[in-house]
């Protein structure tokens, strides 16, 4: 039994981040990503107003997208931020189509309603990942993966850049991409809010108090926030149900993953090992989809969180 909940979940993910009563944990934990890269710009964070986190289509047959967490700042810049549990194959192209709807609302018609006016703030994406990108994983001679991760590499920021000078060519649409099985700093090494708040998203569900590395008052709210023994009966039951979709999600991943393996070993003799091991891992991956997705529909989850989840289509899941 863990004496506080798993940030992982969608339960626990947005206890912390996405209400209105703990806004201050999700300014500080903006803040803290911009003190690490001081080169991106951006104003300090010191309010955030909660947005709708369903996005509709302009249309009834357009898809819809919904949002972990979806605020602004006073500034009128737009953030979201997303967990996401396991590898999805869409998954950048599902973070910058998310992000074009924040885009689209912004471009509105002037007084006179003949001009628009295409004047934007900053969209901001958070990616806070618990896997690594397929291309950034080290594999050794044979064609598997090792599980050898440095923390030097875990983010990854993404901005539209000019090819040939190498400069970014514009600065207001962000991407931050967080490959949290990368983080490996122990509690002696935390020195920035940057690595306390990685510490506290990696390792929560774990610990049995606050470490006296963490003395800072945010933290002493995280962890009375994520302590389970204070949850309501209410929120006790969501959040057990949540970890068991976690765990249902996590195991779905690992025994098709496994699956894949050993039927990519197989087919290694006619398309050389290292190929058959992908082809192996990648029908694994799209197997264990959709089992998670047959897993989400007996929970009784929305479809549309379904399709945002494992990147299946609405067709796909209700043929399930």
């Amino acid at each position: 039994m863990s004496k506080y909940f798993n940030p992982y979940t969608d339960f626990g993910f947005k206890k912390l981040f996405g209400t209105e009563l703990n806004k201050d944990l999700l300014i500080s934990f903006l803040n803290a990503l911009f003190e690490k890269n001081p080169k991106i710009p951006h104003d300090e964070i010191t309010d955030i107003t909660y947005l709708n986190s369903e996005q509709l289509g302009r249309t009834a047959a357009d898809r819809k997208a919904i949002f972990d967490v979806y605020c602004t700042t006073k500034s009128g810049n737009r953030f979201i931020v997303e967990m996401q549990n396991v590898f999805q194959q869409f998954f950048k192209d599902r973070s910058v189509y998310y992000s074009s709807f924040p885009i689209r609302d912004m471009a509105k018609k002037d007084k006179d309603g003949e001009h628009w006016n295409y004047e934007l703030q900053a969209v901001y994406t958070v990616g806070i990942l618990n896997f690594v990108f397929k291309d950034n994983e080290k594999k050794d001679e044979k064609g598997e993966v090792l599980n050898e991760f440095s923390d030097d590499d875990l983010l990854h920021i993404v901005m539209l850049t000019d090819q040939i000078t190498g400069k970014v060519f514009y600065d207001k649409l962000v991407y931050f991409y967080l490959e949290m099985p990368k983080f490996k700093k122990t509690r002696a090494e935390l020195v920035t809010m940057y690595d306390k708040w990685l510490y506290v998203l990696h390792n929560l569900s774990k610990l049995l108090e606050r470490p006296r590395e963490l003395q800072e008052r945010i933290f002493e709210r995280v962890f009375k926030i994520a302590e389970i023994s204070m949850l309501s009966e209410v929120e006790h039951l969501e959040y057990e149900e949540s970890l068991n979709a976690l765990w249902d999600i996590t195991n779905a991943m690992e025994d098709s993953e496994k699956k894949g393996f050993f039927k990519g070993k197989e087919e290694g003799e006619k398309l050389g090992l290292e190929k058959g091991l992908e082809k192996g891992r990648a029908e694994g991956r799209a197997d264990a989809m959709r089992e998670i997705a047959s897993t989400m529909k007996l929970h009784g989850d929305d479809i549309n969180y379904i399709v945002s989840v494992t990147g299946l289509t609405e067709e796909e899941i209700l043929a399930l």
